[in-house]
């Protein structure tokens, strides 16, 4: 008998077969709804992708306007919503637009937020080389600039940058990855357009690579989205590449992963590691189905966001760069960050 549980469909049954059954639900309701997040996103681009909060407006209030990578990311609406309510309790306004992980449309959104006014720009780079130039402008302009989350080609060019210590979230997986393994065959899933993502592999890379028994058999471009991630390593292993670990740059890509990797029955025998600690990899290495991943604080980005956007406009100092500390969640510690929720 098949029955529905808040970790999804699975039979009742004993030993090895129910709980393969009951992973398997677990792991396809888990991109279920991640997949409908991206609809809803997805819908949200495309019958409007704008969003201006008006809140209690002070007569002389400040505008404040905020581009995320892409909203399609619970990390991203963390964020936002720390720096809107401190902005609300200003008596402010904010503008939000959603690139949706497209360089040439964050370009020109930011462009009609400058045409708006706004004061400060608060942005999350899609591509950190192919914003410079707005960023220029904006700068002529006398706009503040906080970057978020992965920085810019031009560091100069942000009156802040706030990012988790991505080099350490990836130096910490790898740590923990040489405790358990001798030997292993990793496939790496990377979003090289952002810093972020280089940051986080090069920390993992720089900490396992060229030890003795571990080889790198393949790399993935993903974008750091479940939808991509998991058509690519399938791709992979219909070519017969063998591997028994995956580092993934962020936890979206690493829930697809898991998905890929349960099609095949081989969830058991792969190793998945990530960065971001989400509640959904959190209830992943609860139950055993992922190694470990580098915890991020978005709540604490935001507020240091928030805390920098009215320095700025009150004309007191700014550290130029924040560095956020990341910590490694394992299936020995999860319960502390509690699963159900971001850190």
């Amino acid at each position: 008998m098949r029955i529905w549980s808040s970790t999804g469909w699975f039979r009742i049954g004993t030993g090895k077969e129910a709980a393969m059954d009951k992973k398997q639900g677990y792991v396809w309701y888990t991109v279920w709804i991640l997949a409908n997040v991206f609809f809803l996103a997805a819908g949200i681009f495309f019958f409007g992708d704008r969003t201006d909060f008006s809140f209690r407006q002070k007569e002389d209030s400040f505008l404040i306007g905020a581009s995320y990578m892409t909203m399609n990311n619970e990390f991203y609406k963390i964020i936002g919503e720390e720096i809107a309510h401190r902005v609300e309790a200003e008596g402010d306004r904010m503008v939000l637009r959603d690139p949706a992980l497209d360089a040439e449309r964050q370009n020109i959104q930011i462009q009609e937020m400058m045409d708006m006014g706004i004061d400060v720009l608060i942005v999350t780079p899609v591509d950190k080389e192919l914003l410079t130039e707005t960023l220029e402008k904006a700068k002529k302009r006398g706009i503040f600039i906080i970057v978020l989350d992965t920085g810019v080609q031009e560091g100069e060019l942000a009156d802040c940058t706030i990012t988790s210590d991505n080099y350490r979230a990836g130096e910490l997986v790898g740590e923990y990855f040489l405790t358990r393994h001798e030997t292993a065959k990793i496939v790496v899933m990377t979003h090289g357009a952002t810093k972020s993502g280089q940051e986080r592999v090069q920390g993992f890379l720089d900490t396992v690579a060229g030890k003795a028994g571990m080889e790198i058999v393949g790399e993935i471009e993903c974008e750091g989205q479940l939808e991509i991630a998991m058509p690519k390593l399938r791709q992979m292993m219909e070519e017969g590449i063998r591997f028994d670990s995956v580092f993934c740059l962020n936890d979206l890509a690493g829930v697809g992963a898991a998905a890929a990797l349960e099609e095949r029955h081989l969830l058991d025998l792969v190793d998945l590691y990530g960065v971001d600690a989400s509640p959904d990899s959190k209830a992943l290495i609860a139950e055993g189905m992922m190694a470990a991943s580098a915890a991020q604080f978005p709540s604490e980005i935001g507020r240091e966001a928030a805390d920098a956007v009215y320095r700025l406009l009150r004309g007191e100092p700014v550290e130029k760069d924040i560095l956020v500390p990341v910590e490694l969640i394992t299936r020995e510690n999860v319960e502390q960050f509690g699963i159900d929720r971001w850190q």
